[in-house]
């Protein structure tokens, strides 16, 4: 960024040298080179033609031919039409690289001084985690470490959806079918049981619908009177009321699903700092409830329900409180948007939710607002697409989802198997053999999900994000342990590896220049990556140093070379596409192997 901002002010004293165009270097705005020409920064000319009262290729000629002579950082120009592209001096890459090796720090920016809440999983307690959870997980977590590096103060929350009507389904089912089932006695993780429990009763409750209609009942009257619809609403009120034998059900149900999920969640590599409950925070919603009819901003209908017009802010009207007084979303997250900001007094509080979702954050920004609260303005719903397969669309009342733990194991068996082809584990006890196809797997299964803009929906393909060879997480961890390997061998033969080795060094390959410039360009990377909430800005970006590196590596030798200088800067630049690949994947909760 630095470098840029200098060919900037180089720019806006040849426009005044030469035209007595007085432009502000922080005006002049520059765009990477394409490829396909010889450059690295490109200065367009056309909106300068009027007031120069030249073409735009005359104008960038001039300037051109100006900065070689004047400008100690350009080494050479070519104008295309009215684009200025402008090669920078080998000097300059080789005193930044020097620069990069002595700053620990390059990438990070220092404290902001802002506090942002990141909300991510929010699993319901009636099912075990899938692969939509997967990306939401992988999102929250990579925007999190994201903002991080950014210099803010981050708090990864966890609001557990522990309370509800899908609650008392599962239960419901569980004391009908159950009988005394544990996850002990079954064999199973704690939420694949109950989940089992939840399709046990969309089973149940659909041969109950069918049945009333058979008798001639309207389907949608059906599905509000069969016998086991009743029964779960009837569970609802009696946990809210406290009744002894519902809570002590719905704990242990809960438990054994927590369980489940820490298991999950060490497996996959996301972790939390603050769990929120739904159970701990609706009654806090419902005294908000309260507050608004008080301030005449809810008001109440001829059947006992709280709702807010909202009519104004381009929405409807909102139920914010059922009739039997019983709480609906958007109450108890009213009473967590409290909670949380007494806990931690965001600036920010993003909620990673998927895109079906995008109503309801506009309603509960809304509501907030009408309520006065001063962190309403704070909210932002970081939305995602939906994780479709090849079979279509996942339903989890039907037992159609992709479990999470189960893909995670069918990707675990695939690095196995791909690896062992490719011979990558000569040397390996099998333990460490068994960490590096959990580490390749994550690496597959994260890189996939994230390297697609949040806001796509998009179809997962197992079998493709495992490539070695493709725009793939093992791609990137492959060319990470070759540079590990790379540099052992350097080690070994006693060659050292810091900023004054290659001092008297003057001229690079095209190659070690691109790499240099995609080095240099980190911070401003992680930068932009923060303020569009985008994990895939640095997937894409660990993936393209990842190719320059192999270009490299291709094209010129490392070891072969008899200059002792251009050997020490190949080895020096070899580190650090090793740290930055390390430290981009990291960003996406990817690990990256020493060896493979």
């Amino acid at each position: 960024m630095q470098l840029q901002y200098t060919i900037s002010q180089r720019i806006s004293e040849a426009l005044q040298a030469l035209f007595q165009v007085s432009v502000d270097a922080s005006q002049i705005s520059l765009q990477p080179t394409r490829k396909e020409f010889a450059g690295t920064y490109t200065f367009v000319t056309f909106p300068y033609t009027r007031t120069v009262g030249k073409g735009p290729e005359q104008i960038g000629e001039a300037l051109g031919a100006y900065l070689k002579e004047n400008a100690a950082e350009i080494k050479n120009f070519n104008v295309v039409k009215g684009f200025l592209n402008l090669e920078i001096q080998d000097e300059v890459w080789l005193q930044l690289l020097r620069d990069i090796m002595q700053n620990a720090d390059f990438g990070r920016a220092a404290a902001s001084g802002k506090n942002v809440m990141v909300e991510y999983s929010s699993p319901n307690t009636n099912k075990p985690l899938h692969l939509g959870h997967l990306r939401n997980n992988f999102l929250g977590y990579s925007v999190s470490e994201i903002l991080k590096a950014n210099g803010h103060q981050v708090l990864k929350a966890n609001l557990v959806n522990d309370r509800g009507i899908h609650i008392c389904k599962s239960m419901l089912a569980y004391q009908y079918f159950g009988n005394g089932e544990t996850p002990e006695s079954s064999g199973l993780k704690g939420d694949h049981l109950v989940g089992k429990y939840y399709v046990q009763f969309d089973k149940a409750y659909k041969e109950q619908i069918d049945a009333l209609v058979a008798e001639g009942v309207d389907k949608e009257e059906a599905k509000k009177k069969a016998p086991l619809m009743l029964e779960a609403q009837a569970m609802l009120h009696k946990w809210e009321q406290g009744d002894e034998e519902t809570v002590a059900l719905w704990k242990k149900m809960n438990n054994w699903v927590y369980a489940g999920f820490d298991e999950t969640y060490r497996n996959i590599g996301v972790d939390f700092d603050k769990y929120y409950y739904e159970s701990g925070t609706y009654t806090l919603g419902k005294e908000r409830v309260e507050e608004g009819l008080q301030k005449e901003v809810f008001f109440k209908k001829e059947d006992g329900s709280v709702w807010v017009d909202l009519t104004d802010d381009g929405l409807d009207q909102k139920l914010l409180l059922r009739s039997d007084g019983t709480s609906v979303y958007i109450t108890q997250d009213l009473g967590t948007a409290e909670l949380k900001y007494n806990d931690f007094p965001y600036d920010q509080s993003l909620y990673v939710v998927a895109d079906e979702q995008n109503y309801h954050f506009q309603v509960l920004k809304s509501v907030l607002k009408k309520l006065g609260k001063q962190y309403a303005e704070g909210i932002y719903h970081l939305s995602y697409g939906m994780v479709d397969l090849p079979s279509g669309k996942m339903k989890s009342r039907e037992g159609t989802v992709v479990d999470a733990d189960e893909l995670v194991a069918e990707m675990v068996d695939t690095a196995r198997q791909q690896t062992e082809e490719l011979g990558k584990i000569e040397g390996f006890t099998p333990e460490e053999a068994q960490q590096l196809y959990h580490t390749l797997a994550m690496g597959a299964l994260k890189y996939f999900l994230l390297k697609v803009d949040p806001k796509k929906r998009m179809l997962f393909n197992p079998q493709e994000s495992i490539d070695f060879r493709g725009h793939t997480g093992p791609f990137i961890q492959y060319t990470h342990a070759r540079i590990s390997a790379i540099l052992r061998k350097a080690a070994d033969m006693g060659i050292g590896v810091d900023a004054t080795s290659f001092s008297n060094l003057t001229q690079l390959h095209e190659t070690e220049q691109e790499v240099v410039t995609l080095l240099v360009n980190y911070p401003d990377v992680v930068k932009e990556a923060g303020n569009l909430y985008a994990p895939s800005i640095i997937a894409q970006y660990a993936y393209d140093l990842a190719k320059a590196y192999n270009r490299f590596y291709q094209e010129i030798s490392i070891f072969n070379e008899t200059d002792e200088q251009a050997r020490s800067f190949r080895i020096a630049l070899s580190a650090m596409v090793a740290r930055f690949v390390r430290e981009s994947m990291s960003l996406l909760g990817i690990e990256v192997p020493e060896r493979m």
